[in-house]
């Protein structure tokens, strides 16, 4: 068993990382900004190292500054937690390299999988289902426009380094294509120093449903149940749930068996996600796996019983899982739903500054994640989500009126956040009735932000 973990992020997942540890009576090591000097993680872990200045790349994504703090403090391990350098092979590689263990899968398998276009071909070669088009990366424009030409139009072309909805263009029409194509490139050099392109047919308004897996090293997978993701706002997540409304238990297994296959065709090992597009004739496919703990990971949590980031590190520890897939069951209905400080009628603007006044709703089946506090001082310099609130109910339309509650409850003063428009969301009667896909923010978005004024 691991005796000191050292936790390479910050915010509400560090939080998260550093309770898991506790109960399981490990040390934490807390690395911090000087930005995030106050921050709650730093408060709750048994030691906490300032690593550098307030941007990021000073501190969070400064690969040697972390690993000189895990060997001055005598960790064994290092969690990276998701975001920063959690999907960064170099670095996973250096973990290793220094004698430290990686909580998390192989840095070639980071690799593998991080590449999109290298991750279509792998599930083409391993028969798991991806959407028509390029069979990997392709190397100009002419060569995208053969494969456009072969699938038809709409398409959305896709940066394979790319992630977060950056690097990625949609075009309907060839009079679309060529500028949709350079702007992507462009944006993907940009955002990632890697312009390498593929493109896919954009599948209209599909539900966005991903499957959490769990690997160990002994060859066990197993899949815990699927989470709807289809909310969401320029390619950002805003409202996970699972079980999803509309997926049969024919239709769950056979994804959920796919997804197990993904992960088995990539060697994979630790907690993933594969995500697939499930279009509204019932067909789904591949789009991308993400090698790390996902923000959304405790609805999952919440129906399983199970703790994800516990079964993270006994993987690490060399540890085989503790159930088989028969053994998994999902009880009730889980929603979570992101707090940010971003002012929905200014486009989504972050808003920092101090929380002057905070209270976080509770009650059977609340769960809030969040690192701030009453007098908080909400850092410019990274992600506006300040908070995540989670419910468990028996049915989805407890999760929902329970949801209603909470966030009629909660308050959050001195900065603005999107808890408006999420109260609206939970009021929509297409989202109740199950009646939304990822198009559901575009449809709705300028009714919500007239009726809030």
């Amino acid at each position: 068993m691991f005796k000191k973990i050292l936790i390479a992020n910050r915010g509400e997942i560090a939080v998260r990382i550093i309770r898991a540890c506790k109960e399981m009576g490990i040390e934490t090591v807390a690395i911090y900004s000087t930005a995030d000097r106050t921050s709650l993680h730093t408060q709750l872990a048994d030691e906490a190292i300032c690593i550098g200045g307030p941007k990021a790349k000073d501190s969070y994504l400064n690969m040697g500054a972390i690993i000189e703090a895990a060997i001055d403090t005598g960790c064994e391990a290092i969690h990276p937690g998701f975001g920063f350098l959690s999907e960064n092979s170099e670095f996973a590689n250096l973990v290793k390299k220094c004698h430290l263990t990686w909580i998390g899968p192989d840095g070639d398998v980071i690799d593998a999988l991080g590449n999109k276009s290298k991750a279509r071909e792998m599930m083409i070669a391993n028969n798991v289902p991806v959407v028509p088009g390029s069979e990997g990366s392709v190397k100009d424009f002419n060569e995208l426009k053969e494969v456009v030409d072969r699938i038809g139009y709409p398409v959305l072309i896709k940066a394979s380094a790319g992630g977060g909805g950056r690097g990625m263009r949609r075009a309907y029409s060839s009079d679309e294509l060529e500028e949709a194509y350079n702007t992507a490139k462009a944006e993907a050099k940009a955002a990632f120093g890697d312009d390498d392109m593929y493109v896919e047919k954009l599948v209209i308004n599909p539900k966005h449903v991903e499957f959490q897996i769990l690997a160990d090293n002994f060859g066990n997978t197993v899949y815990l149940g699927e989470r709807d993701c289809s909310i969401q706002r320029r390619n950002q997540k805003m409202i996970e749930e699972s079980p999803c409304k509309i997926l049969t238990e024919e239709l769950r297994q056979k994804m959920g068996n796919d997804a197990v296959k993904a992960a088995k065709a990539a060697r994979y090992t630790n907690a993933g996600t594969v995500e697939f597009v499930l279009a509204p004739n019932g067909d789904y496919y591949f789009i991308e796996m993400n090698t790390r703990i996902q923000v959304e990971h405790p609805v999952t949590e919440m129906v399983t019983g199970i703790d994800l980031i516990k079964e993270q590190i006994r993987i690490a520890e060399g540890l085989k899982l503790r159930f088989k897939q028969e053994e998994i069951k999902i009880q009730g209905h889980a929603i979570e739903c992101r707090i940010n400080v971003e002012d929905p009628h200014h486009n989504f603007a972050p808003c920092p500054g101090k929380i002057t006044t905070l209270h976080i709703p509770g009650g059977m089946g609340v769960r809030v994640d969040t690192h701030v506090y009453q007098g908080y001082e909400i850092s410019p310099f990274y992600d506006s989500m300040v908070a995540k609130v989670i419910v468990h109910a028996p049915t989805r339309i407890e999760a929902i009126k329970k949801m209603r509650r909470v966030l009629s409850e909660l308050v959050v003063d001195g900065v603005k956040t999107n808890q408006t428009i999420l109260f609206y969301i939970f009021h929509s009667k297409d989202y109740v009735k199950g009646k939304f896909d990822t198009g559901f923010m575009d449809a709705h978005l300028e009714e919500m932000l007239e009726d809030n004024g």
